[in-house]
């Protein structure tokens, strides 16, 4: 855990760099099955994290690619990231997969959906309002989170970057788990600055 919060870093593809980043002591590593994406992870690297958790992120996707992938790359969670229903969450729920359910947030009635997936989803994710599915690097204005008084546990993203730790320190919210990193901490898509991500992770602890 960073300041006692879960730290992710999504997007990955290359076995050094997911082996240095995990050196790194972050939680959980992202892994994108999203053929538009220029992240997408189409075989399997010759190195998968041992200690951080797996989170296969999805859109749209089907049950049964879903378990396949889940069974062929060992993940621990998967991340649904298109307009999954509450049902198909709770069935891939009753695979014995854990669920962490992503909203795209730019107002605060954006949250008003959550309500239908209480108690069927492990966290939910929230980030950026943006035309194409997954981070835009930007930021939504986290004063929105106010707003959400929901039970189930959730993670950040959108456009935090390695300057960001003071703010996110000072977000207080009974339900803010974690963090979910990616686009800025990269050198190229899918390639994470290893240097960068250890500045925020200190700066992180620093700060808490």
């Amino acid at each position: 855990m960073t300041n006692n919060k879960i730290l992710k870093v999504c997007g990955m593809q290359d076995a050094d760099n997911i082996r240095a980043v995990e050196d790194l002591g972050v939680d959980w590593l992202g892994f994108i099955f999203y053929p538009k994406s220029p992240r997408y992870l189409a075989e399997i690297p010759q190195y998968l994290p041992n200690r951080a958790k797996r989170v296969g992120v999805f859109v749209n996707e089907s049950r049964e690619s879903i378990c396949i992938t889940v069974d062929r790359f060992s993940l621990n969670y998967v991340q649904l990231h298109g307009n999954e229903s509450p049902e198909f969450c709770n069935n891939i729920q009753k695979e014995g997969i854990k669920v962490i359910k992503a909203f795209s947030l730019k107002h605060a009635n954006d949250l008003s959906i959550t309500g239908n997936y209480e108690d069927i989803c492990n966290y939910f994710l929230f980030d950026t309002k943006c035309k194409q599915h997954g981070g835009s690097g930007n930021q939504f204005d986290w004063e929105i989170l106010k707003n959400y008084k929901g039970k189930t546990p959730f993670l950040l993203s959108g456009g935090i970057n390695e300057y960001s730790a003071n703010s996110l320190n000072q977000l207080k919210h009974p339900q803010l788990v974690g963090y979910d990193i990616n686009s800025r901490f990269e050198t190229i898509p899918g390639f994470k600055d290893v240097e960068r991500i250890r500045k925020f992770h200190t700066a992180l602890l620093k700060n808490s």
